[in-house]
Formats: C-alpha cells, sequence, structure tokens
C-alpha cells in the first residue's frame, strides 16, 4: 500500500470512529513521515484525547517536536509520557522517555 493510500484508509478508519490506538497513532506517525507536522500534531492530540493510556505516543510525539525545535511542546509531551511509564511500571519506556528529556 502506498504513503497516499495508506494515509487515506487511516484517515477513513479514524473518522468511522472505529479505529483503536494503533491505528490513530499509525495515523499520526504517517503524517510524521511525510513531513506534515502540524497534522500529525493534530492526529497526536486526537489519539491523546481518545486514548490518553496509550504510551508509545507520548515518546514519537515528543521526539517529533523536539526534532522540529518546538521544545516546550516536546517537553509536554515527554512528561506526561514518563508520568504514565512510571504510573504503568513500564522502565524501558521511562528510560527512553528520560534520555529524549534530557535533550529539551
Amino acid at each position: 500500500m502506498t504513503t497516499n493510500k495508506r494515509l487515506a484508509f487511516l484517515t477513513q478508519l479514524v473518522q468511522s470512529g472505529k479505529a483503536d490506538a494503533f491505528a490513530h497513532y499509525a495515523l499520526a506517525m504517517e503524517y510524521k513521515k511525510e513531513g506534515n507536522i502540524p497534522q500529525a500534531h493534530e492526529a497526536f492530540e486526537q489519539l491523546h484525547a481518545t486514548f490518553p493510556e496509550y504510551l508509545p505516543q507520548y515518546l514519537m510525539a515528543g521526539q517529533m517536536h523536539l526534532d522540529h525545535q518546538q521544545v516546550e511542546m516536546a517537553k509536554s509531551w515527554l512528561s506526561r509520557g514518563l508520568a504514565l511509564a512510571q504510573k504503568v511500571g513500564d522502565s524501558k519506556t521511562a528510560a527512553e522517555i528520560e534520555a529524549a528529556l534530557a535533550q529539551c
């Protein structure tokens, strides 16, 4: 499936209201991969609003913002992710998020 077809499929799936957390995440990552940071941010925000316990979103959104010199936004995502990782006892993800926070 080409990127444009994948993006169209994921957009349609998310808009249908039947998407799980991973489909929302995949849509955000697809926008990120295409370099469409405003759309990726919006997709991450929608993912967060719908599935706040989906841990992978925090590191990826934080890194995306960090890569685009949006330090405060990166800190916000990474800090929330670190709190969740610690809450659920995911020390590997917590360490990855701490490393990303150290770059802020």
